[in-house]
């Protein structure tokens, strides 16, 4: 009983050690991904242009360290942002600082920088407003971009993220240089002249097809003239168009109903037909027989008719069954004989 006390007081020590490092750790991640800060701290407003994409939480840094967060954003003047910021208690602002808004990273997060310019060094109050003059909108990337577009065309999406973010750079003037700018449009340019076989390739395609379109001018002419020509006599005839179409819809509608009243006895008829055209086919051969035997019996009975409008028959030859009374039937063969039959007359 006594080694399992002191065993459950063992893991439930270490059980609360565990909770209580998991707690600290978390603290201390929540503090650093929310930008927390516990020291004493003072608030200052700047009004701006334009704080497109200023948000609260943003960072306030000087030198790139952060000294403080945004703490709210209002419109004045309608045409104004203030954008009310907190900065530690012991950074102090004069009268000629300079707040602008700049670029944190290419997805569009802000933060606002201080600088300490040339001018009246009487230290701000808490409270205190820097004036618009004394403060810079963000770089308009939409402007600069634009610019920059058939450049950006060339290139894969690593080196467009690359030059971006030192153009971005440069023109706010913080880190970089021109010179490492102009190194990686030197870069750029190496690529560009890498691919200079593809180019040249497609520029000679492009000319050979041209080439083809030049060479067949007059026809190419001749089908727009056509073409035109067409659509004219559509546009002219579009009246009677339409009108045809209402012809054929009321014909379908007249068509429908006569096969509506005829349904029953046509599908009879096409049943029949069927069976007709069954029998035809099994007895084709027959047919085929008769087809080719009907010319010549219609000439023997042309011949015998330039004698007259009548005909002589000789019987030469009967078969035949009869049926007697109780479902006997007797055959019958009977040749007349007849000298006619001889000489080659009908049967």
């Amino acid at each position: 009983m006594k080694l399992l006390d002191r065993r459950t007081t063992s893991d439930l020590t270490k059980l609360l050690i565990f909770v209580v490092v998991t707690t600290l750790a978390t603290g201390v991640l929540v503090i650093t991904i929310g930008n927390l800060s516990f020291a004493p701290s003072k608030d200052y407003r700047a009004e701006f242009v334009d704080a497109t994409g200023v948000v609260k939480g943003d960072d306030v840094r000087i030198a790139g360290v952060k000294v403080g967060t945004v703490q709210d954003i209002s419109i004045v003047d309608r045409d104004r942002a203030m954008v009310t910021f907190s900065v530690r208690s012991d950074t102090a602002l004069s009268r000629a600082t300079h707040a602008a808004i700049r670029y944190r990273n290419l997805v569009g997060q802000r933060y606002i920088s201080l600088t300490q310019e040339i001018g009246d060094g009487a230290q701000l109050q808490e409270g205190d407003t820097i004036p618009v003059a004394q403060t810079s909108p963000a770089l308009d990337l939409t402007v600069l971009f634009n610019g920059f577009k058939p450049l950006f065309q060339a290139l894969s999406p690593a080196d467009v993220n690359k030059l971006s973010y030192e153009i971005i750079q440069v023109f706010q003037g913080e880190g970089g240089t021109l010179e490492d700018l102009l190194s990686h449009t030197a870069s750029v340019t190496s690529t560009l002249a890498d691919r200079d076989k593809v180019i040249g390739s497609l520029i000679d395609n492009l000319n050979e097809v041209l080439d083809h379109i030049g060479d067949r001018d007059d026809q190419l002419s001749q089908l727009i003239k056509t073409f035109r020509t067409f659509v004219g006599g559509l546009k002219d005839d579009r009246q009677a168009i339409l009108g045809s179409l209402d012809q054929i819809s009321e014909l379908s509608v007249q068509t429908a109903d006569l096969v509506s009243g005829i349904r029953r006895p046509f599908v009879d008829d096409v049943k029949q037909l069927r069976a007709v055209a069954g029998s035809l086919d099994r007895g084709k051969s027959e047919l085929d027989r008769t087809l080719q035997v009907l010319p010549i019996k219609l000439q023997k009975v042309g011949r015998t008719a330039i004698y007259g409008s009548w005909f002589n028959f000789y019987l030469c030859h009967f078969q035949g069954r009869v049926r007697l009374p109780g479902g006997k039937s007797l055959p019958l063969d009977y040749n007349t004989g007849s000298d006619r039959c001889d000489l080659g007359g009908n049967n």
